[in-house]
């Protein structure tokens, strides 16, 4: 499957709360905005589908782009060790607050859990990070800092 190259995606999250939680498959896994700061590019929701090789990466992100100079330039898939995975690029700021954007990554079957984050223009990596299990789809949202660091298998939902 081949990366989306236009900006088509769901702009249909529903802020819940920013606590570090597990969530099921289907439930709502996106973020307050009161809870997060919005000048940091947020993961609030992520949901996955295994594909013949690949596991497709629909991923909501929260962040007050504020034009050229500062907005959300990409998300990224990583090992929970912090080994990149993949990485959705976006080349523009997004007005619509969250957005969601797809992208489909070769990823190991031997892997049940992996680890999402947002990354900014302007404050690098920060706010909410998401760990997946991609076995059941649960997610769990936890604070990244501006340093990103590794999880363990522990702390996946």
């Amino acid at each position: 499957m081949t990366a989306l190259a236009g900006c088509r995606g769901t702009d249909s999250a529903t802020p819940t709360q920013t606590r570090e939680r597990t969530t099921t498959p289907g439930a709502d896994s996106a973020t307050m905005s009161g809870d997060l700061d919005l000048r940091e590019a947020n993961v609030v929701g992520v949901q996955t589908e295994r594909q013949t090789g690949t596991v497709r990466f629909d991923v909501t992100l929260h962040h007050d782009d504020d034009g050229e100079d500062g907005y959300a330039n990409w998300w990224q898939v990583e090992s929970l060790d912090g080994t990149r995975v993949g990485r959705r690029v976006l080349t523009h700021p997004h007005s619509r607050q969250p957005f969601t954007r797809s992208d489909s990554f070769e990823i190991p079957t031997d892997t049940p859990c992996v680890v999402v984050r947002g990354h900014d223009q302007t404050h690098g990596y920060g706010g909410q990070a998401m760990l997946v299990d991609l076995d059941s789809g649960a997610t769990r949202a936890v604070r990244q800092g501006s340093d990103r660091r590794s999880f363990s298998a522990s702390e996946c939902p």
